[in-house]
C-alpha cells in the first residue's frame, strides 16, 4: 500500500490557509537555477566499480594525521570488538523494533545502556533514542516547563553554543522566555542572583570552554528557587568527577559521542537524558523495562508506553529518533568492553594529556587561557589570527585541530585544543611545530 501522508484536499486546504494558488508558488523565492537542477551524474556503475570509487573517496580522509579536536567532539580509542559488534545485522535495523517477542536483543541492549547510564549519572531513571546532546537539552527544557509549568528558562553560556540555538529554536514557538547567564573571568559560570520564575537553571560541565563547574551550588540555587537543576555532562568525564545525581541534580543530559562513536563527518551522535524518579512521567524518548513472561524467564518491553508509544502525536512528550539507538548501542558495547576501570583510563589519560599539551603550549609562549579553573580534555589558546584560517592552515600542516571560540566568549581569536588518552609526545610535537608555521606565540597580542 502506497503512504500518502497528505491528499489533494488536504493540500488545497492548506494552500488557501497561506494563501497561494500551488505549490509551486512557495518556492517563487528561489532561484530558478537552484530549482530541480539537472544533475551530472556518471553512468551506472558495476558493484566491483562502484566499491572502488567508495574506496577512492575514503582514501581522501587521512585519519592518521594528529587530531587536536574538541569542542564537544573527540576522537577516543574505541575497543575493535565495539565496531564489529555494533554492525551485527541484529543491531542496524531502520527501526526501533516494538514487538517485544522479535526484538529481545535490541531491547536488552536498550536496557544496557539505560543502566550504564544511570550509573554514570547517579540519577535513577535513563531513556534511550535520544537525538544528540543539543536536543537533549532543549528536551530537558521542555520537560522541565512541563514540571513546573512556568515560562522562564536560564542557561549558562558555558553550554554548547550550538545546544543553546537548538534550545531556543524549540522554545520560541512556544513563547518562552530563554535568559543566558555570562561566563565570569575565570570560564566558570556564577549563580544567578534571580532564578525565581525561572522553569530549569541549565549548567555544563565541562563547560563549551572545557572548565569544570561544580554542581552542587548551582543545585542550590535552583531549588531554593523551585527550578528544575538540568546538568548537561561529557559522560566520559563522569568516569572521574562528581555525577549530578551525587550534586543533587533533577535532570543529567549530554552528548554521548565520548563513549565510543567516532567523530565522523559531523555524525550521527546520540544524546541522553536521566532524571529523577518523579519526573519518570515527563521522560521522553523510549524506555525499556525488564519484566518476567509466565514461566518466570527474564524479558524486556517496551514500558510506559502511555506517555510516548501508541499515542497521538499530540500528546506525546517529544518527537525523536529510533535510528539512533544504534549509536547509543555501539555506546553500550563500548562501556561494557571498557569496564568502570578502562572508563577512568580514558578519562584520567584524557585530564593527563590535556595538561600536558597546555603545559607545552605556555611553555612555547602560547597564551593558553584557562583562567583559574580546572579544566578537563579541552582548552582555548589564543593566536594571532583568524581561528578559521589557522585551523585550515592546520589542517594544511598534517594536524586537525583548531576549533574556533566564538566571538560570544570575549576571547579574542582563539582556538580550541583537546588531547585525549591516544594523544601522544609525537603528536603534541608535530602540533607545536605546525602553529610555529602558521601561528606563531611571537604574533599573538598582548
Amino acid at each position: 500500500m502506497r503512504y500518502t501522508p497528505h491528499t489533494a484536499e488536504d493540500v488545497r486546504a492548506a494552500l488557501d490557509a497561506i494563501g497561494v494558488d500551488d505549490v509551486q508558488a512557495l518556492f517563487a523565492d528561489v532561484p530558478a537555477d537552484l530549482l530541480d537542477p539537472p544533475l551530472d551524474l556518471p553512468a551506472p556503475a558495476d558493484e566491483a566499480t562502484l566499491l572502488r570509487h567508495v574506496r577512492d573517496l575514503a582514501a581522501r580522509t587521512d585519519a592518521r594525521s594528529p587530531s587536536f579536536l574538541g569542542g564537544g567532539v573527540r576522537a577516543h580509542f574505541t575497543p575493535s570488538v565495539t565496531k564489529h559488534l555494533a554492525m551485527q545485522s541484529e543491531f542496524v535495523t531502520a527501526y526501533t523494533p516494538y514487538q517485544a517477542e522479535v526484538a529481545q536483543g535490541v531491547l536488552q541492549t536498550t536496557f544496557e545502556f539505560q543502566t550504564m547510564m544511570s550509573e554514570l549519572t547517579g540519577l535513577p531513571v535513563s531513556n534511550a533514542s535520544m537525538y544528540d546532546g543539543a536536543s537533549a537539552v532543549a528536551e530537558a527544557a521542555l520537560l522541565a516547563l512541563r514540571a513546573t509549568k512556568r515560562r522562564r528558562v536560564v542557561v549558562s553560556r558555558g553550554v554548547h553554543p550550538q545546544a543553546r540555538e537548538v534550545l531556543a529554536t524549540y522554545l520560541a514557538p512556544l513563547d518562552v522566555t530563554v535568559d543566558v547567564v555570562d561566563l565570569d573571568g575565570d570560564h566558570a559560570t556564577p549563580v544567578p542572583a534571580d532564578l525565581s520564575d525561572a522553569a530549569a537553571w541549565i549548567v555544563q560541565s565541562p563547560n563549551h570552554l572545557g572548565t569544570v563547574e561544580p554542581f552542587p551550588p548551582h543545585v542550590r540555587a535552583a531549588h531554593e528557587a523551585g527550578a528544575l537543576a538540568v546538568a548537561v555532562a561529557d559522560p566520559l568525564s563522569l568516569a572521574v568527577l562528581q555525577s549530578p545525581g551525587d550534586a543533587g541534580a533533577d535532570v543529567a543530559v549530554g552528548d554521548g559521542q565520548t563513549l565510543g562513536v567516532p567523530p565522523q563527518f559531523g555524525g550521527p551522535h546520540f544524546g541522553y537524558m536521566v532524571v529523577t524518579e518523579r519526573l519518570l512521567r515527563q521522560l521522553p524518548g523510549r524506555l525499556v523495562g525488564e519484566t518476567r513472561d509466565v514461566d518466570g524467564r527474564r524479558g524486556y518491553v517496551l514500558t510506559l508506553q502511555a506517555r510516548e508509544q501508541h499515542i497521538r502525536r499530540g500528546k506525546a512528550k517529544s518527537n525523536i529518533c529510533s535510528n539512533h539507538q544504534l549509536a547509543a548501542g555501539m555506546a553500550t558495547i563500548n562501556l561494557a568492553a571498557l569496564g568502570p576501570a578502562g572508563l577512568r583510563d580514558l578519562a584520567e589519560g584524557s585530564v593527563r594529556n590535556a595538561h600536558a599539551l597546555a603545559d607545552r603550549l605556555r611553555q612555547e609562549g602560547y597564551d593558553v587561557a584557562t583562567g583559574n579553573r580546572p579544566f578537563f580534555a579541552e582548552f582555548p589558546v589564543r593566536v594571532p589570527r583568524d581561528p578559521r584560517e589557522v585551523r585550515r592552515d592546520l589542517h594544511a600542516a598534517g594536524v586537525r585541530a583548531g576549533v574556533p571560540v566564538p566571538d560570544e566568549y570575549g576571547l579574542g581569536s582563539a582556538i580550541l585544543l583537546a588531547a585525549t588518552e591516544s594523544t601522544s609526545d609525537a603528536d603534541v610535537d608535530a602540533l607545536v611545530a605546525a602553529l610555529a608555521r602558521v601561528a606563531p606565540a611571537a604574533e599573538v597580542p598582548a
